[in-house]
């Protein structure tokens, strides 16, 4: 049993949102199956770090939740800037129990346990937030955090975080997020979002603070799950 991450799949099975307009993502979800289904065994776990799909509600995902539910291993899933189909957990755990998609887990104020780590985070939020609704967003983010981690903690795991959005970028930090990371003493975290060449430059991948950082974002790792552990 192993565990791997990956973020930013921008399903759109259901919706007309290729991917395979942008270089490097042509025949993208073919790429990522096979190398899926060479690389993880069904009792692997998969963290999907956000921005799983271009569906706007829950009965536009069902083709890409059955994608992701045939893909070996189980997956635990949180919610990117792009994942308009987000709901409330209860809804969305019944829409999952209802579909039969068994290998798909929300993580949402919850946490997931996976060969002895902790399974922790939440979306995160912009780095560079400043005006009175970012900064109530992001204090939103910061109390998920807590509400994944200090749990974990207390049941004697070791938490690995997981974010959507990049804690530090283009060497600007979000203080709120990285404060909580320090805080609990937090040694690996993990984030998608940034894209293309230029931009993935930019990003922080490294150690400060005694966490070590790395961007996951599909196209990065060449669309292979990376392992965490």
């Amino acid at each position: 049993m192993s565990v791997y991450a990956i973020a930013d799949l921008h399903l759109s099975f259901s919706v007309n949102k290729p991917m395979d307009v942008f270089k490097g993502w042509e025949n993208y979800t073919d790429r990522l199956k096979q190398n899926w289904q060479r690389l993880i065994t069904p009792e692997d776990t998969v963290v999907i770090a956000g921005d799983v799909s271009w569906a706007m509600n829950l009965s536009q995902i069902y083709e890409d939740f059955k994608f992701i539910n045939g893909l070996n291993g189980k997956k635990i899933i949180l919610k990117g800037n792009h994942d308009y189909w987000w709901t409330t957990k209860a809804k969305m755990d019944k829409y999952i129990s209802d579909n039969g998609f068994e290998t798909i887990s929300i993580l949402h104020n919850n946490y997931f346990v996976a060969d002895g780590v902790a399974i922790c985070g939440s979306r995160g939020w912009f780095y560079d937030a400043e005006d009175d609704a970012d900064k109530i967003i992001l204090n939103r983010e910061v109390g998920r955090i807590r509400l994944s981690v200090e749990p974990a903690i207390n049941s004697g795991y070791t938490p690995v975080v997981f974010l959507h959005y990049p804690p530090i970028y283009n060497n600007i930090e979000c203080k709120e997020i990285i404060d909580v990371l320090r805080e609990y003493e937090i040694k690996k975290c993990f984030y998608g979002h940034i894209h293309g060449g230029n931009a993935a430059k930019r990003a922080f991948i490294g150690e400060r603070y005694g966490i070590k950082f790395n961007l996951i974002a599909c196209d990065r790792l060449g669309f292979m799950p990376l392992a965490i552990k």
